[in-house]
């Protein structure tokens, strides 16, 4: 289901998702009241929204993003953004990040992108925008005295990917480097941030947003 207040915007994603095997556009909405009638009409697996939408232009899809989290805990939501503001990322997975995702609209017509992160929240797991981290991983790392200053520039990537919500495995092949290799730059940078590791991608997700959004040198 796709919730988008632009007509042209809306007809590029339903062109973009419909042409994927296996994939189909089950309804299309406008705003916020809309969105929560589609996906008590239809129920979805995925809802790809907006951001911003009707009646505020504020923070409907997020907002939406978390009724849904009450009412049809089974539907992964996709939201589209414009804005690399970390608020909104935490507000998105503040009651837990398993079927949400996070995906800038310059990222959208990236090959395969969007449906990447479609299917990825469809299967329960998180997706957020490897280009959002590594931007707020960038502007930690040039603050004076930050911890993330103490990353070497391997593990800086690596945290975006991990943060995206992408698996050790995953990682390596992206990287072409063994899984181990990889092991051991997780473990080095959950040491320097001295963030505890898990084994639980959504935790870790969360808690790199997190430190993201905090003051690195209250830690």
């Amino acid at each position: 289901m796709i919730a988008e207040d632009y007509l042209l915007v809306r007809a590029g994603i339903e062109a973009l998702v419909a042409t994927e095997e296996g994939v189909e556009v089950v309804g299309v909405c406008s705003g916020y009241d809309g969105l929560l009638a589609c996906v008590d009409k239809h129920r979805p697996d995925v809802v790809i929204t907006d951001i911003r939408m009707p009646p505020t232009l504020t923070d409907e899809g997020i907002r939406a993003a978390t009724m849904l989290r009450e009412t049809h805990p089974d539907v992964a939501v996709l939201v589209l953004s414009q804005f690399l503001d970390p608020s909104y990322l935490l507000a998105l997975i503040a009651q837990g990040s398993s079927r949400r995702g996070y995906l800038l609209k310059e990222r959208i017509a990236a090959p395969g992108e969007l449906i990447s992160a479609v299917r990825t929240v469809a299967s329960g797991g998180s997706f957020i925008d490897s280009v959002v981290v590594d931007s707020l991983v960038s502007a930690k790392a040039r603050n004076e005295g930050g911890a993330l200053r103490q990353l070497t520039p391997r593990e800086r990537e690596t945290l975006a990917e991990v943060a995206a919500g992408r698996s050790n495995s995953a990682i390596a092949a992206r990287f072409k480097v063994s899984e181990r290799a990889v092991e051991k730059y997780i473990n080095s940078i959950f040491l320097k941030l001295g963030l505890r590791g898990d084994r639980d991608t959504n935790r870790r997700v969360k808690a790199v947003l997190l430190f993201l959004d905090s003051d690195s040198s209250s830690r």
